[in-house]
């Protein structure tokens, strides 16, 4: 290994804007909290551990168990 590398002549990734896409979620304090606090634990940041958790959700097809009620 070197000591040093010159990256100056790099080139951005051209697919990097397809890899992941900026959106805005509401999520509750708490919620919030719960990440930011496992995210210190673990020492990933919280936005990329609730990615993680998400991907893996929908790779297994985890679906929650809850029913809505209508208000009459």
């Amino acid at each position: 290994m070197r000591k040093s590398y010159d990256f100056s002549g790099g080139k951005k990734n051209p697919y990097a804007n397809r890899l992941k896409k900026q959106v805005t979620i509401r999520l509750e304090e708490g919620t919030i909290t719960y990440f930011k606090d496992l995210s210190e634990e673990l020492g990933i940041p919280y936005q990329t551990l609730i990615n993680l958790y998400l991907r893996d959700c929908a790779s297994t097809s985890r679906r929650l168990a809850l029913e809505w009620k209508l208000k009459n």
